[in-house]
């Protein structure tokens, strides 16, 4: 089921009736909107004047609700995820754990041949030339051991946004969109391991010591190019800010198509596809992660 995501930029009341959000203001208080909560997959609380009740906070815990909380600068800070999201957990858990290197060494290798393959679909989709990227996925090494993913960005970000770009947290615009876009991705990517019954923190590839979602960070990488689409189509309009209208559009990535096979899905549910064959790939009843094609 396609679940909604809501974004909440002014200071709304939040709270839980009836398996219900109730949505209203403090000047109207009894002018209300209620939302299942069975029905909210998303949950971005961007004003620092709004106020939600415990309750509600795990009624949306409870639902495997990825919630986002943003910092003064209007900029994704936190997340609220439930630690029991899958009736499996601990199996899958000692399955995550007991992962032998060569075998995250493959998944690695599989991870960066699906990304650097969707960059290069998105780089032809817009009258690129994506083909340059070809033999960089079509040889990725064990564990990536050559860095093809290193060479592939260089020319990737060359043949989308010029040679003048260059990708960077602190860079110039569009860094700050694809930030923000990356961020929502990323809560998209957690809540999809959580349900699928794994642990964020323990990597594949990623290991950074400061980071408390390193598999979330290895399981987006072939879903980048999504919000690079957004990004690329919102910069060549002129936008370079993050107004409302620009969070909404990357939002609405979570929405955008995925193709797997014969079956086209929300990249929502697409990630549940990959999260949920990385799974079996740990416990070994699979051997590839399930990614999507950009087209």
């Amino acid at each position: 089921m396609l679940k909604r995501a809501l974004f909440f930029s002014t200071p709304y009341c939040l709270n839980l009736r009836n398996g219900q959000m109730i949505v209203h203001t403090r000047e109207a208080p009894d002018v209300q909107k209620s939302i299942p909560i069975e029905d909210i997959g998303f949950v971005v609380l961007e004003d620092q004047q709004i106020s939600v009740t415990l309750p509600l906070l795990n009624a949306l815990s409870d639902n495997n609700v990825a919630v986002i909380l943003c910092g003064a600068n209007r900029m994704p800070n936190a997340m609220l995820m439930n630690l029991d999201a899958n009736r499996t957990q601990g199996e899958n858990y000692r399955a995550q754990i007991e992962a032998s290197e060569p075998l995250k060494k493959g998944l690695w290798k599989q991870i960066i041949a699906a990304k650097i393959r969707n960059q290069a679909a998105l780089l032809c989709k817009l009258g690129r030339d994506g083909d340059k990227l070809k033999p960089y996925y079509m040889h990725v090494k064990s564990a990536d051991a050559d860095n093809r993913e290193g060479g592939a960005a260089k020319i990737y970000w060359d043949e989308l946004f010029g040679s003048e770009f260059y990708r960077s947290r602190e860079g110039s615009p569009p860094n700050n969109l694809l930030n923000y876009g990356y961020t929502i991705l990323r809560a998209a990517v957690a809540r999809a391991i959580m349900g699928s019954g794994l642990f964020p923190a323990f990597g594949i590839f990623h290991r950074n010591r400061y980071n408390a979602f390193p598999l979330a960070d290895d399981v987006m990488e072939p879903y980048r190019p999504y919000v690079d689409e957004v990004v690329h189509r919102l910069y060549s309009q002129g936008q370079t800010q993050l107004t409302l209208e620009v969070k909404g559009e990357l939002l609405r990535v979570l929405f955008a198509d995925t193709c797997f096979d014969t079956l086209v899905r929300p990249l929502e549910v697409g990630l549940t596809f990959s999260t949920s064959s990385l799974a079996k790939c740990f416990a070994g009843t699979r051997k590839k992660i399930a990614y999507p094609l950009l087209k």
